[in-house]
């Protein structure tokens, strides 16, 4: 009887280091997570501006990238009050030139993914500096918004394919009723 609760003894022991382990490195992951997050913006490199109609889910911190590469981070966001757009600011790394025609994309990226600025150059042979403004710009596009959309579009469409089937069977009545009369 004595060897058996020993047994179990050892087994709870066993148990609550291991328990005790896994809770603090947990918390060391949390901590490494929430003082990572500060450190995300990279301010090198030289700073570009643009205005977008909708920057839903784009953040400070957040990647700027051409061809699929990080580039830059976005520095800050900021309402402009005369025209009611986002101003965002955002920084290129030194080694990109990007031409004055260049285009500023808000992309995201996956369904759930958080979004990003996808920088498009154009053709021009004259270069952005710093502080310019990327005037060709799209903004984000709302995954709320476009099913929306859709789903009002199915519902209208067979809104009217349920009038028209009405209409016909109406008329179809109205027809057989009338050839029935000498």
């Amino acid at each position: 009887m004595a060897l058996v609760t020993a047994g179990t003894s050892r087994r709870t022991s066993l148990e609550l280091i291991t328990g005790v382990v896994v809770l603090i490195a947990l918390a060391l992951m949390l901590v490494a997570a929430i003082v990572g997050e500060g450190r995300k913006t990279d301010s090198t490199g030289y700073p570009l501006h643009a205005s977008f109609s909708h920057i839903d889910g784009l953040g400070v911190g957040s990647d700027v990238r051409l061809a699929g590469v990080t580039v830059g981070q976005v520095v800050s966001e900021r309402v402009d009050p005369a025209t009611f757009k986002a101003e965002v600011t955002f920084t290129v790394r030194p080694d990109i030139k990007l031409p004055t025609d260049s285009a500023a994309i808000i992309t995201s990226d996956s369904l759930l993914g958080g979004k990003y600025i996808a920088l498009s150059p154009g053709g021009d042979d004259s270069n952005l500096r710093a502080d310019a403004t990327v005037n060709q710009t799209q903004g984000s596009i709302s995954l709320e918004q476009l099913l929306s959309k859709f789903i009002f579009s199915v519902t209208d469409t067979l809104t009217r394919a349920n009038k028209d089937a009405a209409k016909d069977k109406q008329a179809g009545a109205a027809d057989t009723g009338k050839g029935d009369l000498p």
